[in-house]
């Protein structure tokens, strides 16, 4: 088993800025991908953001791309999220995800499907 646990959640102002943490336990694989994801009361989860094993690729979904940025510490078995510019619109739970797949060292994909492992969530509210 992997379990990943997420922390950094809590209540900012918009237009104010918080960082999310992913810290990675238990049997871990080499070369895997990470992902973000949120999902907001009656709506489906949706990709946030995706980092490759080398963390020299990463890839971000329209609605945040220029204000997310995703990042990661392997030798802490960490992945980080730091937004920006927070609208009232972000609030969400937010997951962290490993694919544990090969194809993570070059690539990492915005597909719930291809993950294996998720954390907890944890809860980001955007004050107006």
């Amino acid at each position: 088993q992997v379990q990943l646990v997420e922390s950094g959640g809590g209540l900012v102002q918009a237009g104010g800025s918080s960082r999310l943490s992913c810290a990675a336990s238990g049997r871990t694989f080499s070369s895997y991908a990470m992902g973000w994801f949120r999902q907001a009361p009656g709506k489906e989860r949706e990709f946030v953001a995706a980092i490759t094993w080398s963390g020299v690729r990463s890839y971000y979904a329209d609605s945040v791309k220029g204000r997310f940025t995703i990042f990661r510490d392997n030798s802490k078995n960490t992945v980080y999220l730091q937004m920006n510019s927070l609208k009232p619109e972000d609030t969400a739970v937010y997951y962290c995800a490993a694919d544990l797949s090969p194809r993570g060292q070059y690539s990492a994909t915005s597909l719930i499907g291809e993950y294996d492992y998720w954390g907890q969530g944890t809860q980001v509210t955007v004050s107006s």
